[in-house]
């Protein structure tokens, strides 16, 4: 019979993140969400996403990243902060991280 710890199912629990990405190329910023961002943050490097608004660059950096308690907020997050539709806003996030804590409330 199987020892117990073969029985024994790992789980593994991968926090998502709202990440925004900057190109100096094109003086943009990119907003989005995962649970694996240094692997996201390779695939717009590497043109991976043929139709994605990051292709325009290949020098993309990361900018800031928002760890959120699981998928679903950090899906509502991205949204907000791509519904401001500022460049201003996105600065401000990462100059006045009080922003981010109040966002994080809004949306647990």
């Amino acid at each position: 019979p199987p020892k117990d710890s073969q029985k024994r199912l790992s789980f593994f629990v991968f926090m998502h993140c709202v990440y925004i990405l900057y190109s100096p190329s094109v003086n943009r910023y990119y907003v989005g969400e995962t649970a694996f961002v240094s692997g996201r943050l390779e695939q717009h490097n590497s043109g991976f996403y043929k139709n994605a608004s990051t292709k325009s660059a290949s020098d993309w950096e990361l900018f800031l990243e928002i760890e959120c308690v699981d998928r679903s907020q950090a899906l509502k997050i991205e949204l907000f902060i791509k519904q401001q539709k500022s460049r201003k806003f996105i600065e401000e996030l990462k100059s006045e991280p009080k922003i981010i804590e109040d966002i994080l409330l809004r949306f647990s």
